[in-house]
């Protein structure tokens, strides 16, 4: 299905293009081609919906639990809902199940952290990695989701259903092969840091990977730092005073 998605986006960009471009070809091929694109986004647009709603959503309703489908109404009351989000459906009531009392009951502080540059909370360490200007992804030595960073602004939608599953799955097919050649490059020792940089709209976005180990070499993970490089390519110069206004 995720896959059919990214065909569908295809397609669509295949649409808008030729709508842009209407003018560099003849009125008989842009009608021609423009209903050639129409029907064939039409007909797998069908198919895809006739899928979820026929065997997808029917398989959901059996085997997701009643308790995921509440965690799972939490992460999207976070972050939206596909098109629009009702305003009746944005926040749930409070559920006081077992589950939760038991974890509220072990909502307790775990004392400090010990680093060898100094020590921190809990608490600490997290509002500090939720603080730093860039998106932070944590793979363990197994391959699976172990933590992200939730900084206010994410460049990348995560939600906490990614939490121990395989990195190879959160990410789509036809790049799978390049997920797996940079974690085999980093548990050999290889390679320590692959990195990318893509357009998301009107940002440039730096995507970095990099070998996690402990003091003797030994490959712990492999940590995902992604950044919004726009606003810094634009600095020149030097800036040396505070500049805060009132």
């Amino acid at each position: 299905m995720w896959m059919e998605h990214n065909q569908l986006r295809d397609k669509k960009k295949g649409l808008y293009n030729l709508i842009e471009n209407y003018n560099t070809m003849s009125f008989q091929d842009f009608k021609k081609q423009l209903g050639e694109t129409a029907k064939s986004l039409s007909g797998f647009l069908s198919s895809h919906i006739f899928k979820e709603n026929n065997i997808l959503f029917p398989t959901a309703q059996r085997v997701v639990t009643e308790q995921e489908w509440r965690n799972a109404r939490r992460e999207f009351d976070e972050i939206g809902y596909c098109s629009f989000t009702p305003e009746h459906l944005i926040a749930i009531p409070e559920v006081k199940d077992v589950e939760r009392q038991k974890a509220e009951a072990l909502a307790v502080p775990e004392g400090i952290l010990q680093f060898e540059t100094g020590t921190l909370s809990k608490e600490e360490v997290e509002a500090v990695l939720n603080t730093l200007p860039v998106d932070i992804t944590f793979v363990d030595k197994e391959d699976a989701v172990k933590y992200f960073s939730k900084a206010e602004k994410r460049i990348f939608v995560r939600t906490k259903a990614v939490i121990g599953r395989k990195v190879q799955l959160c990410h789509p097919q036809k790049s799978v092969h390049i997920v797996n050649k940079i974690l085999e490059a980093f548990k050999t020792g290889k390679k320590d840091v692959a990195e990318f940089w893509i357009q998301k709209g009107n940002r440039l976005i730096h995507i970095r990977y990099f070998a996690v180990r402990d003091k003797d070499g030994k490959y712990l993970g492999t940590m995902e730092v992604t950044q919004d490089l726009t606003d810094i390519k634009k600095i020149e110069g030097e800036k040396r005073l505070l500049d805060w206004e009132g």
